[in-house]
């Protein structure tokens, strides 16, 4: 994608410096593009937890990045010893953000390519670093197929209404800052759009960290693409006066069963696409997938973030961040980042193979090299 004409990526290594990750980072969006210098693996965890970073694709990614900053560091005495540091700081990386399964995955490619390697530490360091960059390099390439399939729905809505805008409603942010580019959600809205289809985009605000707000809007704003903030309670309302012809939603973890697990309210969005009959569709890469659980609802964990996010709120005065507090000072908050739509609810998933239901036999259909390990695959319900 591109910032301001110039195309651009999430997360790469620095072409100073190859001791050195840099990432866009996020918490300055919209009103500044920063570019921080990652150099360890705390400070790639620290980017992680703290959001610097955010979207399953992209905490995939960095993760990647974070095992070869490891790899950097990690002692030389001998094998046993390097390889022992890497399983140490995979647990560091590991615990940063427990509901995206992405996360969990790229670190298992990095530990399990590196055992496979040769022994000799320099010629693991290297491994690290290409398998970090074909980590980065397929989930570019994964949702730009995303775009490929889903674009087909758009162009079908756009033809059934001869040619008027296609209303999207989208949740959160699961455009290509959420990922290494292109993003899931948006991806059929920027291929569709780039192919003469005219969309427009109602965006949910997102609270409690405004990600639609803050990003999603700046994106499609940076792509030219038609766009309109509303607050989250709003998209029902919309639905019931068929202004929303699809909602389109990231997720960070979905079971092989079609639950999926995205940005809390994401469920509220599917009751009300469902009781208006509006398609609702997910879109992911093949990584998002847990391929052990059945039932999301009760095996996910769902991320608890702190309190201070409900309680404040950060924005953009005269010319600098500022942060003010929304709640009575006596106040609790409650802060849960997920939430679990169960598959019944979901149209259909939109993966770089295709589109199909979500349901085990929707997605071991479209990925039959997982279906003999799965409990119950050959059941078509959701959890």
């Amino acid at each position: 994608m591109k910032v301001n004409g110039k195309p651009c990526r999430t997360i790469w290594v620095a072409p100073h410096n190859a001791r050195c990750v840099q990432i866009i980072d996020q918490r300055w969006l919209p009103h500044r593009f920063v570019v921080e210098d990652i150099t360890s693996v705390a400070d790639m965890a620290t980017a992680i937890q703290d959001m610097h970073v955010r979207g399953a694709g992209l905490i995939g990614a960095a993760a990647g990045y974070g095992m070869y900053l490891a790899a950097l560091a990690a002692p030389q005495q001998s094998i046993a010893v390097f390889m022992d540091a890497l399983q140490s700081d995979s647990r560091s990386l590991q615990a940063t953000r427990p509901t995206a399964v992405n996360l969990e995955w790229a670190l298992a490619r990095q530990l399990d390519a590196l055992r496979a390697a040769p022994p000799q530490i320099d010629v693991r360091i290297e491994l690290a670093r290409t398998t970090a960059q074909a980590i980065a390099d397929e989930d570019a390439e994964y949702c730009r197929r995303i775009g490929v399939h889903g674009q087909a729905l758009l162009a079908e809505i756009s033809a059934r209404k001869g040619g008027a805008p296609v209303n999207v409603l989208t949740h959160c942010n699961a455009g290509w800052l959420a990922f290494v580019d292109y993003g899931t959600a948006t991806a059929p809205v920027y291929a569709a759009h780039d192919a003469g289809v005219a969309v427009h985009v109602w965006v949910d605000e997102t609270r409690p960290r405004n990600q639609g707000a803050r990003l999603t809007a700046w994106e499609l704003g940076q792509h030219g693409v038609p766009h309109t903030v509303i607050a989250d309670n709003a998209g029902g309302h919309l639905m019931q006066h068929a202004q929303v012809d699809i909602v389109l939603t990231g997720t960070d973890r979905t079971t092989y069963t079609g639950d999926v697990a995205n940005k809390i309210g994401t469920y509220l969005k599917a009751l009300a696409a469902h009781d208006n009959g509006v398609p609702f569709y997910v879109a992911l890469p093949s990584s998002t997938f847990d391929w052990k659980m059945r039932d999301g609802v009760r095996e996910i964990p769902i991320e608890q973030r702190a309190a201070h996010e409900v309680r404040t709120i950060s924005g953009w005065h005269v010319d600098q961040e500022v942060e003010v507090l929304l709640l009575p000072e006596g106040s609790a908050a409650a802060n849960y980042a997920f939430d679990v739509t169960p598959a019944r609810l979901v149209t259909g998933l939109i993966t770089e193979r295709g589109i199909c239901s979500a349901s085990a036999a929707g997605v071991l259909g479209l990925y039959p090299e997982r279906a003999a390990g799965q409990r119950g695959a050959g059941s078509s319900a959701g959890g």
